[in-house]
């Protein structure tokens, strides 16, 4: 194969590469007219911040519904119960101990999640915020006006 074939050959290849790239930039519509010309994600700032507060009321309830073997002060039924069975040589205490010990793990990491949820969405509320402030600072002019739109543009060129 020659040098003109071969770079013709990887020409291709990265052309037909990069239309894919661009035809997944966007759902497909199933063949059907699309009602939405746009491909990008929007999410409103509302958005944010109604999932945040779900997360934030669901660890609430989790951490109250949740913690059913430790009861008050480490002496809940789960534990009470697994103590006195085991004292009495019943296998099932020792099994008893084990499932409350996986389920408080389980709950502990489900409570992480729900709080990793609503801290970041409440942090990305925030910086979202505060980069549009900044962008729409650095897109006036000095005296604080708009911006034209054929001085924007050369940003993207």
């Amino acid at each position: 194969m020659t040098f003109d074939d071969e770079w013709s050959q990887l020409r291709a290849a990265a052309a037909d590469k990069q239309s894919t790239r661009m035809r997944l930039n966007h759902a497909d519509s199933g063949g059907a007219a699309s009602t939405s010309s746009r491909g990008d994600l929007v999410v409103n700032q509302d958005d944010l911040g109604r999932v945040g507060h779900e997360a934030y009321m669901l660890h609430g309830r989790l951490k109250k519904a949740g913690d059913i073997t430790r009861g008050a002060k480490d002496d809940g039924s789960t534990t009470k119960a697994a103590t006195v069975l085991s004292s009495h040589h019943f296998t099932i205490g020792d099994a008893l101990t084990t499932t409350a010990m996986v389920w408080n793990d389980q709950l502990k990491t489900l409570l992480q999640a729900c709080a990793h949820i609503s801290n970041h969405l409440d942090y990305t509320k925030k910086s979202h915020t505060n980069e549009d402030a900044k962008i729409a600072a650095s897109m006036a002019r000095r005296d604080g006006s708009a911006m034209p739109v054929s001085e924007i543009s050369k940003y993207y060129k």
